[in-house]
């Protein structure tokens, strides 16, 4: 199966018979490490110098401050 780098647009393929969520790929083109997030959907993200952490990811959440009561 073909996945496209996020920081490139290199086409990357990956055997999902061969590979488990959480391990890393690294694309041909540009050296960008890559964690395979999940296998069914294929789903991949770069891995920056912590590490990726989708924890720290705020897609789609709403955040909420103390200070939005003081207005």
């Amino acid at each position: 199966m073909a996945v496209t780098c996020p920081e490139c647009d290199n086409p990357i393929h990956v055997d999902i018979d061969e590979v488990e969520a959480g391990e890393t790929i690294t694309c041909d083109e540009c050296g960008t490490e890559l964690e395979i997030v999940s296998t069914e959907p294929l789903q991949i993200a770069p891995v920056d110098a912590e590490g990726y952490d989708d924890e720290d990811d705020d897609y789609g959440r709403a955040s909420y401050s103390e200070d939005d009561d003081e207005e």
